[in-house]
């Protein structure tokens, strides 16, 4: 796979994006919907991370994050989360343009950010932001955005996350880096 997601080996998360542009990836979908189909682990195994706290999937992730009530009134949805991403989506509407008439720098920031909660938090441990730094590439006045969050290494107590902000088109809007710093505390469901 080519381009800015080069990157994603998980099988998942290639079926995932090839679904999300299919204008990109078409006639590729199918071969890797089967590849995944056929190499799925039905195992509960993976949903616990190595101290046996149950980890983050989608539906748990949507449930969690509800109560970010600022990413909600921006209109942020959350697309896919697994252990370690997330994929996060933002339909431009007039509210998100600022005085240029773009995309304001905070709801692309609200954007990045809520993928990379997400994912620092999805196995199960509470992660609090203590460094993020944002790069603005590109100026966007409609269409759709999506921020995939992915964990730079395994997690310890710090937790280091690239997001990489698009368009439909995958032209990068923007980057964002973000470090975490886990609590001790689990997050509330997660526990043995």
């Amino acid at each position: 796979m080519n381009g800015p997601f080069a990157f994603y080996t998980d099988r998942r998360r290639v079926c995932r994006i090839a679904e999300l542009h299919p204008s990109k990836y078409h006639g590729r979908t199918c071969q890797l919907k089967a590849t995944l189909q056929d190499s799925e682990d039905t195992s509960d195994t993976n949903d616990r991370n190595d101290r046996g706290i149950i980890m983050m999937d989608t539906d748990k992730a949507r449930k969690h994050f509800s109560s970010d009530r600022y990413a909600a009134l921006t209109g942020i949805e959350i697309v896919e989360a697994g252990k370690g991403y997330c994929t996060t989506r933002l339909v431009i509407d007039d509210r998100h343009l600022n005085a240029a008439n773009v995309v304001q720098g905070g709801a692309i920031f609200t954007l990045a950010d809520l993928a990379f909660a997400v994912a620092s938090n999805s196995h199960g441990q509470l992660a609090l932001a203590i460094n993020v730094s944002i790069s603005f590439l590109c100026a966007k006045s409609s269409g759709i955005l999506y921020a995939r969050a992915t964990e730079a290494a395994k997690p310890n107590r710090l937790g280091v996350y690239d997001v990489i902000v698009t368009d439909e088109q995958e032209i990068i809007i923007a980057r964002f880096h973000g470090m975490v710093y886990r609590k001790k505390e689990k997050l509330p469901g997660y526990h043995q």
